[in-house]
This record gives C-alpha cells, structure tokens and sequence, in this order.
C-alpha cells in the first residue's frame, strides 16, 4: 500500500510555529521535524520521515518562515537627491 504523506507535510507546516522554536534555522528545524516524526509516526521508515521533513521545509520556505535572509546593506548604492549635489 502506497501512502499519501503530502497531508503530514502540510500538517507539521501548519504547527511548526508551535513545534520549532523561534527563529529556527533549517537544520534545527529538520532535526525538530524528524524527531516530531518519530514520535507521531514511528511506523514510517528513516526515508520517508525524511522525505516529509524536506516537504514541509519546502513548505515553510514559501510561507517564508525562516524570514529573508540579510546579505549586505540593502540600500547601499542608492542615493538620494539631496546626496547627490
């Protein structure tokens, strides 16, 4: 029999806030969610527990969970009128 385990995806994504501390990063949160697997589901197998985790990562990702990662000085460059005289 083939499980549908797209629905525990969307399940663990909409509890993550509830399951993951604040401000996770990713390995934190996929090591929160495998072992959230194991506890709720200890009948699936090492493979498919991951496979859920990387699909409700994929998930917060989208729903940009994690926020927006900073990489330099956002308004660097930019000038305004009066700077440029």
């Amino acid at each position: 029999m083939i499980l549908d385990l797209r629905p525990l995806a969307h399940d663990l994504a909409q509890r993550a806030g509830d399951l993951l501390p604040p401000l996770p990063d990713r390995p934190a949160a996929r090591r929160g969610l495998l072992d959230e697997l194991e506890l709720e589901y200890p009948a699936l197998g090492p493979a498919q527990r991951a496979q859920v985790a990387d699909w409700t990562l994929a998930l917060l990702e989208d729903e940009d969970f994690f926020g927006i990662e900073y990489v330099g000085d956002a308004f660097a460059g930019s000038a305004t009128a009066d700077e440029v005289e």
